[in-house]
């Protein structure tokens, strides 16, 4: 009787040897790893005159109807903003309409709280899409977008394109006193 206990209890020693063992290698590749986030962007053709600017992304799933925050810092802008200009490349395949593009006065989310529209600043949108390598977005405001501590979004109710892969999106500006746009920096946009 008593050999019976201790080899039921070697064999339980044994099982217990292999079993944990097996499930804690194996519970990190049950979940879905897909929808690990990067925190590194990469750039192909890097230059100098490249500034990567703050975008926040509601879905990232392809063909999904998506939000999406383009942000602009106070650090993003040296005066007062008369004109913004989107350059939109052609790759993006989705329909962008005036309707579903806005402008407001933002709170950047984080660990705690939401990414949310505090104040929509009325504009007037002007889509470009003469050209055949890339599509333009003019946003004109009624009045210019103060140079302040606040933060501010271009969102864009779109859908997804059907392609996955990295989307990027250069933005332009006309300062106050100033004739001509100059450069802002870029968004790259990531579809999955």
């Amino acid at each position: 009787m008593f050999k019976n206990t201790m080899k039921i209890g070697l064999n339980f020693k044994i099982l217990r040897f292999f079993l944990i063992p097996t499930i804690l290698v194996s519970t990190p590749f049950l979940k879905n790893t897909q929808d690990a986030k990067a925190g590194l962007e990469f750039q192909w053709d890097q230059v100098s005159g490249y500034k990567r600017l703050k975008w926040f992304q509601k879905e990232n799933q392809r063909n999904f109807r998506n939000k999406i925050y383009l942000f602009l810092r106070p650090s993003d802008r040296k005066t007062d903003l008369l004109k913004i200009n989107i350059a939109n490349p052609k790759p993006f395949k989705t329909k962008i309409s005036e309707e579903k593009i806005s402008l407001c006065k933002v709170r950047i989310g984080g660990f705690e709280k939401r990414t949310k529209c505090l104040e929509y600043i009325p504009v007037d949108i002007k889509i470009n899409s003469e050209k055949s390598s890339i599509y333009s977005i003019d946003i004109y405001p009624y009045s210019p977008i103060p140079f302040n501590k606040d933060s501010y979004a271009i969102v864009l109710k779109v859908k997804n394109p059907r392609r996955t892969g990295l989307y990027q999106f250069h933005s332009y500006g006309q300062f106050k006193g100033q004739s001509v746009s100059s450069y802002l920096g870029s968004w790259t946009i990531v579809i999955d």
